[in-house]
């Protein structure tokens, strides 16, 4: 009986760890090639580990809740066939370190006390399982970034955090150092005490329901935007009646030819990119204070999960598909995304977001930055209304297709008049839309 150990897969980009949140197969139960018997969670994303052969898991390494390292193995599975040649350690330049979340480790030895010190504690990176912890432990974040750590770069492990819990509020205050009375010192105003979050009485015909995991990123996510950039919104009306005519022309013969529905996402992306190209400028993020220009364009598309949750996946390199590519592309992330099948690299590296706010019935939104976007776009739905039309005959009313396009962007670095000229421009894409286009 050979044994194959099941290692934490590398997840992509600034992906490390990832905690264990469910086991689909216990110890002892039989497995095969590929199947899933494992469900993590990373600050990415949620997604299942197969099995690498065919044979009995025999053990657990890694149990629900904890938190495991790329590379490491989380559970063993016994197989009938000879042993395996052994899988030499990931090399350190493989596995990928979280950018930017923790000070780089030094060759110099230092104590752990000193090491927490060197933290630049408004980086500090956290795993879900601890920020879970803390959450529940009513644990403030300055307290949090307090907490002595004994991993990594000085990160705050899961034995750290139960260890402070166990001694929270045992250690005697500090006395205070002893101040000589001096006539040219001013006295030190006494420093203000933070009120804890008072408890609310939410009354008793009530149902109390307590956010999934990725429910509080979200939440955490749209408070960072709006406490980060400045919004605005901007509003136009286009005139979508020939693409209207024209999908309606095309959509069933794209789906005898391709297999799959052809929707109306795709066009207005394409019409997006090409504003893009035209106004780069919105392209970009903002670091302190400088801007940087994204030469990629990786648009990024907002998707209403089952479970009522939001995830946003992105079309890297956008720019660089045609129609079709775009409809293939879209209708295949879309549909991993509501099958929980997206990697952690495909949720990531965007540089604008659309979302179509009109599948809803809603016929106009004003959309929250994805952050560290500068801008987002919402489309309405699409509606049948009485308009004007120039005619060389004269004006005539006509009954014409008509969606609101809501440009939210982020007013430090886009001013009223790029926003709005962005959006003008992408209705006019829309608007002049060759209803004899063929693919």
């Amino acid at each position: 009986m050979a044994e194959i150990e099941i290692i934490l897969p590398k997840m992509g980009e600034s992906v490390a760890e990832a905690t264990i949140t469910t086991w689909l197969k216990s110890e002892g139960d039989t497995v095969e090639t590929d199947e899933s018997i494992v469900e993590i969670a990373t600050d990415k994303v949620d997604s299942e580990v197969p099995s690498p052969g065919e044979g009995v898991l025999s053990k657990i390494l890694v149990g629900e809740g904890e938190v495991a390292q790329v590379g490491q193995a989380i559970a063993i599975l016994s197989t009938d066939g000879e042993q395996p040649a052994e899988t030499p350690a990931p090399a350190a330049a493989e596995v990928e370190a979280p950018v930017a979340v923790e000070a780089a480790p030094s060759n110099e030895k230092v104590t752990p006390s000193e090491e927490v010190i060197a933290i630049n504690n408004s980086n500090r990176f956290y795993s879900p399982l601890v920020k879970n912890i803390a959450k529940k432990e009513s644990i403030p974040q300055a307290e949090l970034d307090a907490v002595p750590g004994t991993g990594q770069g000085g990160r705050v492990t899961k034995k750290d955090i139960l260890s402070y819990i166990e001694n929270r509020g045992a250690a005697p205050a500090e006395k205070p150092a002893e101040v000589k009375p001096s006539v040219a010192s001013a006295p030190k105003a006494a420093k203000p005490v933070v009120p804890s979050a008072p408890s609310h009485d939410h009354g008793d015909n009530v149902e109390i329901i307590e956010m999934d995991r990725m429910r509080k990123l979200i939440a955490d996510h749209m408070v960072l935007s709006k406490h980060t950039s400045p919004h605005v919104t901007s509003f136009v009306e286009a005139d979508v009646t020939n693409i209207v005519n024209w999908r309606n022309k095309i959509k069933d013969d794209y789906f005898k030819r391709e297999g799959e529905k052809f929707t109306f996402t795709p066009i207005f992306m394409e019409a997006l990119i090409k504003a893009i190209k035209d106004f780069p400028m919105i392209n970009v993020s903002v670091d302190d204070n400088k801007i940087i220009r994204k030469k990629d364009i990786n648009v990024g598309m907002a998707t209403a999960l089952p479970s009522g949750n939001l995830i946003v996946p992105v079309i890297k390199r956008a720019d660089n598909l045609n129609l079709v590519g775009l409809s293939k592309t879209v209708n295949d992330l879309a549909t991993r995304a509501r099958n929980n099948k997206l990697q952690p690299d495909e949720i990531q590296g965007g540089t604008y977001t659309i979302t179509n706010v009109g599948s809803f019935g809603n016929v106009m939104g004003t959309p929250i930055i994805n952050q560290p976007q500068a801008a987002i776009m919402a489309v309405g739905a699409i509606t049948k209304k009485p308009a004007v039309l120039e005619t060389p005959e004269g004006d005539v009313i006509a009954i014409r297709h008509k969606m609101f396009l809501s440009h939210s962007y982020d007013h430090r670095v886009v001013d009223g008049s790029l926003g709005g000229m962005f959006v003008r421009r992408m209705a006019d894409y829309l608007e002049n839309f060759d209803i004899n286009r063929e693919f």
